[in-house]
């Protein structure tokens, strides 16, 4: 009785992964306690192959009580796309049986089933694969089995979206089980730590957003909008476009979620945003089921202004060409696989036919949906479609199941049959030489587990029969290759698939994207490219400014500063103009500076040059009076030699202001000066000395006074040159130690370059000024004592007078000085010295001049005393 108990016991591979395997003792038989009884295509052979497609792209929530055993429920909205994968599958592995070439002996089949498109329903048709039939589990148990592989499946070729992916490779992964997907692209499935098993013949999402960003940056959309679903690969995908666009200096206006099951107040919503948004391009990371809602709405509301942008996901999916999208979706642009037409495919593609056979399932699913009618040994007495007659032909039909040129997914599908294919060759030695028996065929002695597949699938490198090399990478990878697809509305009002460029991820850097933009159609018919910025470019002469708490693509243009310019579009920052060179009026280009000094030429020059010269002729004209008239009292009476050298050093204080007009050079910068200190301090110098005269003259009158005596001729003249050599030694040092050097002064504004003498050490000009101020002073004060001394024409208060104007002058031109931009420097010296040398020229010798030329009477001694007869 007790033999007779049902054990239970843990059996091959795949039956871990499920439900428990009743075992008996008496019988020796295995059976599993339950299944879901899914649909599924199939065919026996020596290796099966397992297929996980999406045939359906809407599944039922799961309906757990815990009380009774879930049952299976049926999804809707049949994927014409889909059954063609699975159909290129099924021509794949029958051409491949057909090869005596490659397999040679070994049969294939295959087991497929429907996926959903969603992780629950995935998972069950994952199981069902790996757990195989009743038949196959009692293989499973027995020693008679002739599968040539220890597991009901050796691989399985699947799935469609990355979430499902994502969950069957962590549940095949532990067990060796290789997954080949031909539509799975998100990034995160590179990871072999936590993926060991999972190979891919499409390439990764990694490629296709680097495609993607560089044709937005390619077009200038640089304010963009995207929209996912609730799932890995939008999700990923997003994310990973959402840093590179952003490195790039491009912005997300916005980005909306399609909520699985969405209800139409949430669609309502994300359309709204769409409507209110600046952004008029448009990323969509999606498959065409879950976009077909939101795309709905928005032809409804006719917003045909936006350019979309579609990822490969639905890129080529005629689902969404119906004519009441084409207003809103014709000139899409996308990123899709690199396609091809498979020799042969179409014509098996239009063989199907329904029957009353299990095996027919799918197919009897296809043919109700595509001619819309009911097949009469289908049992669903509930239909009110009308039964079908027989007589519907696939070649008068148009859909996404028929269109092969070219297909781009098939062939992914077409690829990874071949690759299981290749390895399976390798593994069971087929063509291998000194295997001691037939070596046409394959050693079908040789049991293997799907973990030793996976390690020949790894290393597979072949080239198939549409010369194209299929191998994987060390991630599982292959070669990413994308063509550019432009939905293009043609005569008769349908949209095509046109290519009009293509994406080549393993070519260098900037040799990747090849677009040939002519033949783009875009949205809404136009010719241009869309634009879409959030502020359009700041033009030339401008920069951008970013608003605060905006995005960078947000910004306002401020004009250049002062010295700066922009001569793009768009700039970001001014660049300085070099040296020397200013920015032109509008600040887009640079100028060479304007060169300013005070120049011979210009007004202000001739008229300083004038009274330089009308100075010198004055001193010159008044030198040939004393000289004619030098045995006169009045010319006698005030030294005439001093008078001379005195009226010689203020014709060079006339000419050394020459020295300032020009262009400043070495020699001119140091010479004026040295120049203009030494003149005016042997100026100031005879005038000290005549004031010291008159003293001393006057003193000289008392009895017993010897002062003039002692402060003779020679002594006034060692005087005079004391006095001169110091300033000639202060010169000498400044000028050999830091002397003023040509400057050309930048740091005024509009563009103005200023020629200037620069002085290395200022302090030097003010100790030759200040040494001819103390000179001044010493003079002034002496002629301020003498100034009542009894004389009708006392020199002293000439020379007091004369001394007033002077610091007159030279106490303004200090501030003065320090104030004037530019070349006025130059003139307010200038100026200053001819203001003062004329007030010294005039104070002095006016009045003598006046005396010798108009009152001839005054010039005797009487009159010179004050003692003429009235």
């Amino acid at each position: 009785m007790a033999n007779k108990m049902p054990v239970i016991e843990l059996v091959p591979l795949g039956l871990l992964l499920c439900l428990p395997v009743v075992c008996t003792s008496l019988d020796n038989k295995c059976w599993r306690l339950s299944d879901f009884n899914s649909p599924v295509l199939e065919r026996e052979g020596d290796i099966i192959i397992g297929g996980l497609f999406p045939l359906h792209y809407i599944a039922p929530e799961p309906e757990y009580t815990y009380s009774e055993l879930p049952q299976y429920q049926e999804c809707s909205g049949f994927d014409f796309r889909a059954f063609r994968w699975v159909q290129t599958m099924v021509f794949a592995i029958e051409e491949i049986n057909n090869i005596s070439s490659l397999l040679p002996g070994v049969t294939l089949g295959y087991r497929i089933l429907d996926s959903c498109d969603f992780v629950h329903t995935s998972l069950r048709s994952t199981l069902a694969l790996v757990n195989g039939t009743s038949g196959q589990t009692q293989a499973a148990g027995s020693a008679s089995a002739k599968c040539l592989s220890t597991a009901p499946v050796s691989a399985v070729i699947g799935l469609a979206s990355s979430s499902p992916t994502r969950a069957v490779a962590h549940t095949l992964g532990p067990f060796g089980i290789p997954l080949i997907s031909y539509f799975a692209t998100c990034t995160c499935l590179t990871d072999k730590t936590e993926y060991p098993s999972f190979l891919r013949t499409v390439p990764s999402d990694v490629f296709q957003v680097q495609g993607l960003v560089q044709m937005v940056s390619y077009f200038g959309w640089h304010w963009v909008g995207t929209v996912g679903t609730d799932d890995d690969y939008s999700n990923y995908g997003i994310q990973a476009f959402t840093e590179q666009l952003r490195q790039l200096g491009g912005c997300i206006d916005f980005h909306h979620t399609i909520p699985k099951a969405a209800s139409r107040a949430q669609i309502h919503a994300i359309v709204n945003s769409l409507e209110a948004s600046s952004a008029r391009v448009i990323i969509a990371f999606a498959t065409e089921g879950q976009l077909l809602e939101l795309l709905t709405e928005v032809a409804r509301r006719n917003l045909t202004r936006r350019q979309w942008i579609a990822s490969e996901a639905w890129v080529t999916a005629k689902l969404l060409t119906v004519p009441e999208l084409h207003p809103v979706l014709a000139g899409t642009v996308g990123f899709a696989f690199r396609g091809t037409t498979i020799p042969g495919l179409a014509e098996f593609l239009l063989r199907v036919r329904p029957s009353p056979s299990a095996e027919s399932v799918f197919t009897n699913m296809f043919w109700e949906e595509l001619f819309g009618c009911r097949l009469d040994y289908e049992d669903d007495g509930d239909s009110e479609l009308p039964l079908c007659t027989g007589s519907e032909d696939l070649m008068d039909t148009e859909s996404s199941y028929t269109d092969v040129t070219p297909v781009r997914i098939s062939y992914n599908v077409y690829k990874a049959v071949y690759a299981i294919a290749h390895a399976l060759h390798q593994l069971l030695q087929c063509g291998s030489e000194g295997r001691g028996f037939d070596d046409k065929v394959c050693n079908t002695a040789l049991k293997f587990s799907p973990w030793q597949l996976l390690r020949y699938l790894k290393e597979v490198n072949f080239i198939n029969q549409l010369n194209e090399k299929v191998n994987f990478d060390e991630n599982g990878e292959p070669v990413p290759l994308y063509d550019i697809i432009n939905w293009q509305t043609s005569g008769g009002g349908a949209i095509g698939f046109q290519i009009v460029g293509t994406f080549d991820g393993s070519a260098p850097q900037g040799e990747q994207l090849k677009i040939d933009e002519k033949s783009i159609q875009w949205a809404g018919g136009h010719v241009k490219v869309p634009v879409s910025l959030c502020t359009p470019p700041c033009p030339p002469g401008t920069r951008q400014a970013t608003r605060p708490g905006q995005p960078i693509c947000c910004f306002d243009c401020l004009p250049c500063a002062e010295g700066e310019f922009s001569n793009i579009s768009g700039a970001t920052e001014c660049i300085k103009c070099p040296q020397y060179y200013w920015p032109n009026k509008e600040r887009v280009a640079c100028v060479a500076g304007m060169e300013e000094f005070l120049s011979y030429h210009e007004i202000m020059g001739v008229i300083l040059i004038f009274l330089s010269l009308l100075g010198v002729a004055v001193a010159t004209v008044i030198t040939v009076i004393f000289f004619l008239f030098r045995s006169t009292p009045i010319v006698k009476a005030n030294n005439s030699e001093i008078s001379f050298l005195l009226l010689l050093s203020l014709k060079l204080c006339f000419l050394c202001s020459l020295v300032f007009v020009g262009r400043p050079s070495p020699w001119t910068c140091r010479a004026r000066q040295a120049a203009f200190g030494i003149s005016f301090v042997l100026c100031i110098s005879c005038i000290l000395v005549k004031t010291i005269v008159v003293l001393l003259a006057f003193r000289s009158t008392m009895p017993g006074s010897s002062s003039l005596k002692l402060f003779g001729p020679p002594q006034q003249r060692a005087f005079i040159c004391f006095c001169t050599t110091g300033q000639v030694i202060l010169c000498a040092c400044w000028l050999a130690l830091a002397p003023p050097y040509p400057y050309k002064n930048t740091s005024y504004q509009g563009g103005r370059i200023v020629l200037e003498c620069k002085d290395v050490w200022p302090l030097g000009f003010y100790l030759v000024l200040g040494y001819i101020g103390l000179l001044s002073c010493m003079c002034f004060a002496l002629a301020f004592l003498g100034r009542k001394l009894p004389d009708t024409f006392n020199e002293a208060k000439l020379i007091t007078f004369s001394m007033l104007i002077f610091f007159a002058v030279w106490v303004s031109f200090i501030p003065a000085y320090n104030s004037s931009p530019g070349k006025y420097t130059v003139a307010v010296e200038i100026f200053a010295i001819l203001a003062s040398t004329f007030g010294l020229l005039f104070c002095i010798f006016g009045p003598k001049c006046y005396v010798i030329l108009l009152r001839p009477d005054l010039n005797t001694k009487k009159g010179m005393t004050g003692k003429t007869s009235k």
